[in-house]
């Protein structure tokens, strides 16, 4: 069988690692007994990797799937040339527990620490409804690029990275328009208040 290249898979294989012969297989021909061999050989190592950073081996485990089938999904975006199968893969776990401990550091809203068999009597929807549209009156003031990036973030639950990728903004673009967002919100919000 012969790569993109020219040259055989024995003859890649010979000059790569097993990993980024997996790989390649993976990316070139959704070979599924390579990827089922990229599984055995990472989930066990990430797995490791990000239980040493604090997280529950139940969450690990959960995150270790999401990341494999990350690498399935995106196998098309490996580059032997660029980075080695390892550091990439690595990269995609270290992104996704990124993404998972600051989805687990948003502040939750006091509505939502109630307990749930009680029901919101008038005043607290009414209070839930005013802020709502006080909220929407502040968003209203914000330039048109702002709102939208605040809301992928703050609605959309987006990480920075992935407005990035969907909008094809750089990174600092993004984070200044949060930022500047944001602290225009405060003042709207502080002055309908």
């Amino acid at each position: 069988m012969f790569l993109g290249d020219g040259k055989s898979l024995s003859q890649e294989n010979t000059e790569l690692s097993d990993q980024t012969a997996w790989m390649l297989a993976v990316r070139d021909r959704r070979d599924k007994d390579a990827f089922a061999a990229l599984f055995d050989y990472f989930a066990p190592r990430l797995k490791g990797f990000i239980m040493r950073k604090g997280t529950s081996s139940a969450q690990a485990e959960e995150i270790v799937q999401d990341v494999m089938l990350t690498v399935w999904r995106k196998a098309a975006m490996f580059d032997p040339h660029r980075a080695q199968v390892s550091a990439w893969v690595y990269q995609i776990a270290r992104n996704r527990h990124i993404d998972i401990r600051r989805k687990e550091n948003r502040p939750v809203p006091e509505e939502l620490y109630e307990d749930p068999g009680t029901e919101p009597d008038a005043s607290q929807i009414l209070a839930i409804d005013q802020e709502a549209s006080h909220l929407k009156q502040a968003l209203a003031q914000l330039s048109a690029d702002q709102r939208e990036i605040v809301e992928k973030a703050y609605l959309g639950e987006l990480t920075h990275q992935q407005i990035s990728e969907q909008t094809g903004l750089p990174l600092g673009t993004i984070k200044s328009r949060i930022r500047l967002g944001l602290e225009r919100l405060r003042r709207e919000l502080k002055g309908l208040r």
